[in-house]
C-alpha cells in the first residue's frame, strides 16, 4: 500500500461556524502525524520511567533501589579514583617542591656566608631522607596543610634572600665608593707616595700623592663614585677635581688641562672628569692623584692595587665558571 499517495479529505461541521471547512490531509501529513506521535510516546513513556524510577528510589521499592545504589556507587568510586590519581600527581610535585626548597635553603646558606652575615639570617630546614615505609596514599586534607606549609617556607626564604640582597648591594655601593680604579688606565706611574726631592726646589719634601706622566689631553677617570666637592684653580695645584666618596674618603686631581665637572656633580667610577695638562706648580704635562681619608693623606697605590687584585679574582673567577659550565656540557 502506497501511503504517501494517500489522501485523506476531513470536513469539519461546528453549529458556530458559518459554513463547513474542509481540511486535505496528503500521505505525508500523515506520515509526519505519524513520526510525532511516537516521538510524543517515546517521550512520555521515558518521562514515566525516570518518575516512577526516582520515586521508587525515594520509596525503597525491591527491584529499584539495588540499581539506584550500583549507580551511585559506580559514580562514588570513578570520583574516588579520579580525586585519588590527581592527589597522587600533587603528592609527587609537593615532593620536587620540597627538594628543591631544600636546596634553595643550603644554596641561601652558603650565600648568606659569602655575604658576611650570621648563620641564623637564613634558617634551612636540612636536608631530608629515609627508607621508605608503608607508604599512604595523602588525603585532600593533607595535601592542602602539605601547601600551606611549602607557603610559609617560601615566605621565609624570600625574607632572607631579601636580607642578603640588601647586604650585597651595600656592599657593591661600598665598593664602587672606594678609589680603586686606575683614574689615568694603561700609565706607568711615575712620582711615588713618601719623601722624595722636590723636583723644584731640590730639598727633601714630603709627596701626598701618586704622579701619572701622560700627554696633555689624556681623560683622567674617576677612580669611585661620589659627589664633586671641589672644582677650581688653585695656585700649586692648578685646575683641579676633588671628590667626597662618603665616610670622610676624598680624592684629589691635580695639573689638569680641562675641567669637565663642577661643584655638586654626582659622578660614576671611571667617568671622565678632566684633562691631563700641565697647570700649577709643575714641570710637565701629568696627572697628580691624592687619597685623603680624616684628613690624612693615604697611599693612592695601596687603593690601586687593592683593586687590580680584585678585578684578577674576578677575572679567575669568571674563567673558572666558564671552564666549569663547558666541562659539564661536554660530559652530557
Amino acid at each position: 500500500m502506497d501511503v504517501i499517495g494517500v489522501q485523506v479529505h476531513l470536513i469539519i461541521t461546528d453549529p458556530w461556524l458559518a459554513r463547513k471547512q474542509p481540511i486535505h490531509l496528503t500521505g505525508w501529513h500523515l506520515a509526519g502525524l505519524a513520526v510525532a506521535a511516537t516521538l510524543s510516546l517515546i517521550l512520555a513513556a521515558l518521562l514515566t520511567y525516570h518518575a516512577l524510577f526516582v520515586y521508587g528510589a525515594r520509596q525503597g521499592w525491591p527491584v529499584i533501589t539495588p540499581i539506584v545504589q550500583m549507580i551511585a556507587s559506580k559514580e562514588r568510586e570513578s570520583q574516588e579514583r579520579y580525586l585519588k590519581e590527581n592527589l597522587d600527581v600533587m603528592a609527587r610535585k609537593l615532593g620536587e617542591m620540597q627538594a628543591r626548597l631544600v636546596q634553595l635553603d643550603s644554596l641561601g646558606e652558603r650565600v648568606s656566608s659569602l655575604a658576611g652575615l650570621p648563620p641564623e639570617s637564613f634558617k634551612a630546614s636540612g636536608a631530608a631522607g629515609g627508607a621508605l615505609v608503608s607508604p599512604q596514599t595523602m588525603s585532600l586534607a593533607t595535601v592542602g596543610e602539605a601547601i600551606r606549609a611549602l607557603e610559609t617556607h617560601a615566605e621565609v626564604q624570600f625574607t632572607g634572600l631579601s636580607d642578603i640582597e640588601a647586604k650585597l648591594f651595600g656592599d657593591k655601593i661600598k665598593a664602587s665608593m672606594l678609589p680603586t680604579a686606575e683614574p689615568v688606565p694603561g700609565v706607568t706611574t711615575g712620582s711615588g707616595f713618601g719623601w722624595r726631592v722636590d723636583p723644584l726646589t731640590g730639598q727633601r719634601a714630603m709627596h701626598t700623592g701618586l704622579d701619572f706622566p701622560a700627554d696633555i689631553g689624556t681623560p683622567i677617570l674617576s677612580a669611585a663614585g661620589g659627589v664633586v666637592v671641589v672644582s677650581e684653580f688653585h695656585p700649586a695645584y692648578g685646575h683641579m677635581v676633588e671628590i667626597d666618596h662618603g665616610n670622610e674618603l676624598i680624592t684629589r686631581y691635580a695639573h689638569a688641562s680641562r675641567v669637565l665637572v663642577k661643584r655638586g656633580d654626582i659622578v660614576k667610577r671611571g667617568q671622565w672628569i678632566a684633562d691631563v695638562g700641565n697647570s700649577g706648580r709643575s714641570t710637565g704635562p701629568h696627572l697628580h692623584f691624592e687619597v685623603w681619608l680624616a684628613g690624612v693623606a693615604q697611599n693612592p697605590q695601596t687603593f690601586l692595587t687593592a683593586g687590580a687584585q680584585a678585578a684578577k679574582v674576578a677575572q679567575l673567577s669568571a674563567a673558572a665558571r666558564v671552564t666549569k659550565s663547558a666541562g659539564a656540557q661536554s660530559g652530557r
